[in-house]
């Protein structure tokens, strides 16, 4: 795996919302800076993302500096929000977990529940450091994370993905591919790999920084979504069900953990340091 190296890098400050792809990236021990640090909630206070929302998907949002965002979406003229003070907080359910979020201004709040049509609420992690550890089964000790669903960074293959829409495209729904990897919604793509190289990683380093490779991603609904319209299909979770299935989880790319900080560039060399058994961390 000597040629592999960061192909693209891609940072999404909302929650749910299109990203972009910057050349480079701070690496934070909670994930790469500025990334999902904004997600939306509902009026019980439950993270809303693609899954129940797949009109997120054409709603973008820019990092500003100082931590702001400014969102766009069709149908509506650009918003500006500012990092909100933290005067106080409210309780965030992250898919059963209970985070403690800063709410944005109310003009955020109406600008999002305009678009989507739902009453929506618009909130930022302060205080990542301290504010939703790792799954502790799969964590080690202060090990924390943003809004991403559940580890600080994921990364996938170029490789993986062309072996899987090779899948695809040989199935019976052939017409929904090949599919692209945003699908996927990773932070770090990595070319010059053998398919599927990922799942014996156990350790390695991006450029400057080395990461712990915390378990394979289990994928949802989200990767049904259609990144450019919004459009639900069925893959690629029926060809993952049928070819990449472990215990009861649909496995594409990997989660990581910083172990060391520092910045990752695209072209940075990667390279595998420890290498498990097994696709099971």
């Amino acid at each position: 795996m000597g040629s592999a190296e960061v192909q693209s890098i891609h940072v999404h400050p909302v929650k749910a919302f299109r990203g972009h792809a910057p050349r480079e990236a701070v690496v934070e021990p909670w994930g790469l800076a500025g990334d999902r640090r904004w997600t939306l909630i509902d009026h019980g206070g439950k993270v809303v993302t693609q899954r129940e929302q797949p009109r997120l998907a054409l709603a973008a949002a820019e990092l500003l500096p100082g931590g702001g965002v400014r969102l766009s979406a069709p149908g509506l003229a650009p918003l500006t929000v500012a990092v909100p003070e933290p005067t106080g907080t409210e309780p965030v359910n992250v898919f059963g977990t209970k985070v403690e979020a800063v709410p944005a201004a109310p003009a955020a709040h109406a600008w999002c529940s305009s678009y989507l049509g739902a009453d929506v609420r618009l909130v930022h992690m302060d205080d990542p450091a301290t504010r939703r550890p790792v799954d502790p089964e799969y964590a080690l000790p202060g090990e924390t994370v943003s809004f991403a669903d559940g580890y600080p960074l994921l990364i996938t293959t170029t490789a993986s993905l062309h072996a899987l829409n090779s899948r695809i495209c040989e199935g019976p729904l052939a017409h929904e591919g090949p599919l692209p990897m945003d699908r996927f919604r990773p932070n770090v793509v990595v070319a010059g790999t053998e398919a599927w190289a990922e799942d014996h990683w156990s350790r390695i380093s991006v450029g400057e920084v080395v990461f712990r490779v915390a378990k394979a991603s289990g994928r949802c609904v989200v990767t049904t979504v259609d990144q450019d319209t919004a459009a639900r299909g069925r893959e690629p979770l029926r060809t993952l069900a049928r070819h990449r299935k472990v215990g009861t989880r649909l496995i594409f790319g990997q989660n990581l953990v910083p172990l060391t900080p520092g910045t990752i560039r695209v072209g940075d060399p990667v390279r595998v340091l420890d290498r498990s058994a097994t696709t099971e961390r």
